[in-house]
């Protein structure tokens, strides 16, 4: 992981994501459906620009009626003029959306089913992944547009939908990153590309942790059908409290305006001590009752540190110290989290991370 890490601070790096599926929902009424059913709005029309589409692939989530995940998801507006979406999603939310669809999305309305062909998904981070991508995904002249471009932004070139290759930029890591969506041989023939360019391979586990150190939760590991947007800290992303109606809204309103949550995701600072397994119990001095949860841990380069994140009870602000395991254990120090990453003014090198 070494090399791959080092890459993706100066260089440009391939990251093996957790798998992800994907759904096509069309129909007459895909945009009135979704925007029922979706906690964010759903992306405007592609501009074409020099043979390339330019748009917006929001994050979003889809809730329960008690404002519990079902899965988030980024949200892709295919350009065939049909209205059609194409949903980004994590392989372990598939089989969820899918029920929920069916309970919610009037089929003759719209539909959500697989793309006719096979899609998949990878990454490339780093310093020159902008320039790396301009050189290999029919994006020349676009490196400094890349490189200014906020999270969500896209490029597509190719034919809709089973010939498109989609450039997303990612929030999902520090280092500058790209989410590369399409059909998988696409996909793949963009990763031969990039490898020989001078990509380098990330290995299993280099995605782990970089999101880790950014601070990012991931569905099937810190998130599950159990966790509402505002424990995790997602909602600034996820959530556009000014569009119309969708399912679970007024438990979102009503924690956002007059309520709050009995539990919160943070950071953990692990100093030197083993990385506590997932699931270990933390405490609070002079609290008997258990404080919170360790959901995922990895040793951090840029922390020199282990760091972990944690659902942690809302008595426990940040910032503040907790024993892993038992009273008398290893010692932790509880950091906040953004949605633009860790909180820690006071902890030097991953200040403001």
């Amino acid at each position: 992981m070494t090399g791959g890490y080092g890459a993706a601070q100066g260089g440009a790096v391939l990251l093996e994501r957790d798998p992800r599926a994907f759904l096509v929902v069309s129909g007459r009424a895909v945009g009135e459906m979704l925007t029922g059913i979706l906690t964010n709005s759903l992306p405007a029309g592609l501009v074409r620009s020099g043979g390339i589409r330019t748009g917006f692939a929001p994050y979003a989530a889809i809730l329960t009626p008690k404002g519990r995940l079902v899965t988030d998801l980024r949200v892709h507006r295919l350009g065939d003029g049909s209205g059609s979406m194409l949903l980004d999603l994590p392989a372990t939310g598939l089989d969820a959306a899918l029920a929920h669809f069916g309970k919610y999305l009037p089929p003759r309305l719209a539909r959500a089913g697989p793309p006719g062909t096979a899609f998949g998904t990878m990454t490339v981070a780093g310093s020159a992944a902008a320039r790396a991508l301009t050189r290999t995904a029919g994006l020349a002249g676009r490196e400094s547009e890349l490189g200014e471009a906020a999270e969500g932004e896209a490029w597509i070139t190719g034919g809709e939908p089973d010939g498109a290759i989609r450039v997303v930029r990612s929030g999902d890591v520090i280092p500058p990153a790209f989410d590369i969506v399409g059909p998988v041989a696409r996909v793949r023939e963009v990763a031969r590309m990039l490898r020989e360019a001078g990509a380098a391979d990330g290995g299993a586990g280099l995605w782990q942790l970089l999101r880790l150190e950014k601070g990012r939760p991931a569905f099937g590991v810190e998130l599950d059908t159990k966790t509402m947007p505002a424990e995790a800290g997602i909602e600034e992303r996820c959530i556009d409290f000014a569009k119309g109606c969708f399912t679970g809204q007024e438990v979102v309103v009503r924690i956002r305006d007059r309520g709050h949550v009995n539990r919160s995701l943070r950071g953990l600072l692990l100093g030197d001590a083993p990385l506590p397994p997932r699931g270990t119990r933390l405490f609070a001095p002079g609290r008997e009752r258990p404080a919170g949860t360790v959901a995922s841990t990895a040793v951090s380069p840029l922390f020199g540190q282990g760091i972990g994140l944690a659902f942690v009870r809302r008595e426990v602000e940040p910032p503040a110290t907790v024993f892993l395991g038992a009273h008398g254990g290893p010692r932790a120090r509880v950091r906040a989290l953004s949605a633009g990453g860790w909180v820690t003014p006071e902890d030097g090198p991953g200040a403001a991370r």
